[in-house]
């Protein structure tokens, strides 16, 4: 049996390998401590050190390592007789990664060492140090256990957890005794408020609100395109946050079944997301920006949108998205005959397959449906007596909302007033020659952006604001005349533009062939496809404000 002094004798070039789970580990100099242990062991021993392969960053729980895969091809080579690592854990948390490690080094007549106990020579050493592999193991499930733990401990206790507040707040940490918490960011929440108002009152996609808040010059906290990200206000949109309802543990990491980075060395193997049950999130209480039904009538919209979006299909049914049957199913469109006749069939006989159909109701005719339906919709549409109701509820809002918007530009002016005194105070430090031209740059360039965007967006409010001050109330004769025009321009409208009504006037549409029952309704302020004009009236101004009496 060789002895450890034989060793030493045989052994003078060795190689040597470090690792580190996390990048806070390196930064706490946790790589250094182990390289300059490792040196000095080296040193002591006689050992030359070749090369040192140092793994930044890499959990111990996988073997695709960039540096340990350099390490095992360049084995081969024999350019070194030995490795030293400071412990085992540092080749692999798991047992079995360190025992396939050693073999396959040892199989290639490589030794390997440890500053931290001796390499095994015997079968009753390497029961030992099977023993130690499986500790390691042991001590990496319980400090994972005991993280979770901690984490859910200070989550009880009122803590909000996160690498980054969500847009609109400002994560203020743990000072003394009291716990971190979210601060309202005023011009955030300002934004926020817009994009849901938008999408409630205006029926907008969420690409629509990104080409909104381009126009509006309003960039995302993080963006290196200056862009709004449609995944990014998809999150937003639905994160409960908004109305005081912060959540812990929504999701949990797994493997991804299908990565799109299909790089070999990846430092995270569990880098997608799932959802866990609803009853398993801890809600933490926090300063809510939105009203709760607004948010609930958001996420309406939102699901209309996807459900109505627009698709590739083969034939043109009027009440796609919104027909159901009595019996509480989905009614989906069937062409029979290469669409030569177009039905609204109950979906039931698709949700219970392979089990027998449970609804007996018969399929409605399309064309005659879409038909009726429209008839009935132009003639509300049109109706004097309701246009009149609508007017007067139009401007009624529109006075309250210019009251409103008051409000929101005198915030506005006082944050802009705050930016330029700003820019001001760089200006005249950069004149003390307290910093470079680079310096000022750097720190103007962002402030007169965010500057022109509250230009941008105070110029729009006193715009709505002077179009709707400047707007009349239409008298009964010339709310006549547009409610005969309107009934004629609805009736020649293309199937493109009814579907666009239909999808902001009709809820749904419960039929079966004897009767249709029609839930919805027509809201003024969201649609735009007849426009009030006074053509009849001798006065200086052609065209009303947006009445949008439809």
């Amino acid at each position: 049996m060789r002895t450890s002094e034989d060793t030493k004798k045989a052994i003078s070039l060795i190689a040597v390998y470090a690792r580190v789970s996390t990048a806070r580990q390196e930064e706490e100099g946790t790589i250094e401590t182990q390289l300059s242990a490792v040196r000095e062991f080296a040193k002591k021993n006689e050992y030359t050190i070749v090369k040192e392969y140092i793994d930044d960053g890499w959990s111990g729980d996988m073997l695709a390592r960039p540096q340990l895969d350099q390490l095992r091809q360049d084995a081969k080579s024999k350019v070194w007789e030995a490795v030293l690592a400071y412990d085992p854990d540092r080749v692999a948390r798991r047992y079995s990664y360190q025992e396939l490690v050693m073999d396959e080094l040892r199989e290639g007549g490589i030794e390997v060492l440890f500053v931290t106990t001796p390499s095994p020579k015997n079968g009753e050493e390497k029961i030992l140090h099977g023993v130690k592999g499986l500790f390691a193991e042991y001590e990496r499930a319980k400090i994972s256990e005991r993280f979770r733990l901690g984490k859910m401990r200070k989550v009880r206790e009122g803590n909000i957890l996160l690498t980054e507040a969500p847009y609109g707040y400002r994560y203020i940490p743990k000072k003394d005794k009291v716990h971190g918490y979210l601060e309202i960011n005023e011009g955030e929440a300002r934004v926020v408020k817009m994009i849901f108002a938008w999408i409630v009152n205006e029926g907008l996609t969420i690409r629509g609100v990104v080409r909104r808040l381009q126009e509006l010059s309003i960039k995302p906290r993080k963006s290196k395109r200056g862009v709004w990200n449609t995944s990014t206000l998809a999150h937003l949109l639905r994160n409960k946050t908004y109305i005081g309802q912060a959540t812990y543990g929504k999701s949990y990491a797994v493997v991804p079944e299908n990565p799109i980075n299909t790089e070999k060395y990846r430092k995270m193997r569990k880098t997608s997301r799932r959802i866990r049950p609803e009853e398993e999130w801890t809600n933490i209480p926090t300063s809510a920006i939105l009203e709760k039904d607004l948010f609930v009538r958001a996420q309406a919209q939102l699901k209309a949108n996807f459900e109505l979006s627009q698709r590739n299909r083969k034939n043109e049914y009027l009440l796609a998205g919104k027909a159901w049957c009595a019996c509480g199913s989905r009614r989906t469109g069937e062409g029979p005959q290469h669409g030569k006749h177009l039905y609204y069939r109950c979906s039931n006989r698709i949700t219970n397959f392979p089990l027998p159909q449970t609804c007996a109701e018969k399929g409605i005719n399309a064309r005659v449906a879409d038909v009726l339906v429209w008839q009935r919709i132009a003639k509300l549409m049109s109706s004097p007596e309701l246009l009149t109701k609508q007017v007067k509820r139009w401007f009624s809002k529109k006075h309250s909302e210019a009251q409103d918007s008051i409000a929101d530009v005198t915030i506005m002016k006082k944050e802009l007033l705050k930016m330029k005194e700003q820019e001001d105070r760089y200006t005249k430090a950069y004149g003390a020659g307290l910093f470079s031209i680079e310096k000022l740059k750097e720190y103007t360039v962002p402030l007169r952006e965010k500057a022109s965007s509250l230009e941008n967006q105070i110029a729009r409010v006193r715009v709505e604001g002077e179009r709707g001050n400047g707007a009349e109330l239409p008298s009964a004769s010339e709310i006549g005349v547009f409610a005969k025009k309107a009934a004629e321009a609805l009736q020649n409208l293309n199937f493109e533009a009814r579907k666009a009504i239909v999808r902001n006037v009709i809820e749904k549409v419960v039929g079966t062939q004897s009767e249709l029952q029609v839930y919805g309704y027509i809201p003024v302020s969201n649609i735009n496809y007849v426009g009030f004009k006074t053509i009849h009236r001798n006065r200086w101004s052609a065209k009303r404000g947006e009445v949008n009496t439809v």
